[in-house]
């Protein structure tokens, strides 16, 4: 392992095998938990994998262990900023730090689960653990922007310094979501929750390899924006409705908006995609007699790219109304 580079193709496979890894050891031992009195299905956005009587130990162990991890986390991103490193392909200190800490935390949690099985769900609105995520991704929209633009392939002329802000800080802001989303949640094995853990792993694998040129590795980078897609698909196929449909177009549409204008494609094969996805949204609606629906499917792109945009306008009110290093 110490000669683990990513000129070597097997540096992403790693992440792979130990997010599959991790995620199969949570699924083949969470059996046990089925001694906790869980509230289960209620209403929609109410989290069906609390406890019944919350316990004071639950709620400490998952509340420090999310801390610690978190502030775990931030400190080496700071630490390795710091010394303001080019990207190379050997590990480094920094790296092997976050591969013992993420692991260390990820046992722990998993332990915590078995213990006391509560995670941050109890005290906190399911909307916050999706909210954390989804804000990740709208930031990489942003971050993404001056290699594949913002939509169809245009570039936005984005302020540089918005840019530069987004460029230095956005570890701690990923960070912050994937320590948060992962502490939220038990370690259960719902097809939910071990789609999410995945995910959740292979999006540490990339806190790993910071300052590692396989952290921008474009293949590797849309895969993680990609996983998002199944896992939405997953969660929503186990609730009530039709949900799947707008989850897995919604993310679809925004590969094809923008995502996959910045892997290099043909014209021909952008528009073969494009004419692919079209053609699967109209028979999944036709088929069912609800073209009428078909709207339903730009609720993540609209919500995403406003996002961004509201971001962007905060940043220029901010510069407006900021005082000047010059009075």
């Amino acid at each position: 392992m110490s000669s683990l580079d990513s000129s070597n193709p097997n540096v992403i496979l790693t992440g792979v095998l130990l997010a599959a890894s991790i995620t199969a050891v949570i699924a083949f031992t969470a059996d046990r938990l089925v001694v906790f009195d869980i509230v289960g299905p209620t209403v929609p956005f109410a989290y069906p994998w609390r406890l019944v009587d919350p316990t004071t130990m639950a709620r400490i162990s998952a509340w420090i262990g999310y801390a610690l991890h978190n502030l775990f986390v931030w400190t080496i991103i700071f630490l390795a900023r710091r010394e303001q490193p080019k990207f190379q392909r050997q590990f480094r200190w920094y790296n092997w730090a976050m591969l013992a800490g993420n692991g260390s935390f990820v046992i722990l949690h998993i332990l915590q689960t078995h213990l006391f099985y509560d995670g941050l769900a109890q005290d906190v609105p399911e909307i916050t653990a999706l909210g954390s995520v989804a804000l990740m991704l709208m930031i990489v929209l942003i971050l993404e922007t001056p290699r594949r633009g913002l939509a169809l392939g245009k570039r936005v002329r984005f302020d540089r310094r918005f840019l530069k802000i987004v460029r230095e800080y956005h570890g701690y802001l990923f960070s912050w979501a994937i320590v948060y989303t992962f502490w939220y949640h038990p370690t259960d094995s719902t097809i939910g929750h071990l789609a999410g853990f995945f995910y959740m792993f292979m999006l540490f694998w990339q806190s790993v390899l910071i300052f590692n040129r396989a952290h921008r590795n474009r293949w590797w980078t849309i895969t993680l924006e990609l996983l998002v897609l199944p896992h939405g698909v997953l969660v929503a196929i186990t609730q009530p409705g039709t949900m799947w449909r707008m989850f897995g177009f919604g993310f679809a549409a925004i590969f094809i908006l923008t995502q996959m204008h910045g892997l290099g494609l043909s014209i021909r094969i952008r528009s073969l995609l494009a004419t692919v996805f079209v053609l699967a949204v109209l028979v999944t609606y036709g088929s069912t007699g609800e073209i009428g629906m078909l709207h339903e499917i730009s609720r993540i792109p609209v919500i995403e790219f406003g996002v961004v945009g509201v971001l962007y306008v905060l940043f220029l009110i901010a510069i407006r109304i900021a005082p000047s290093r010059h009075t």
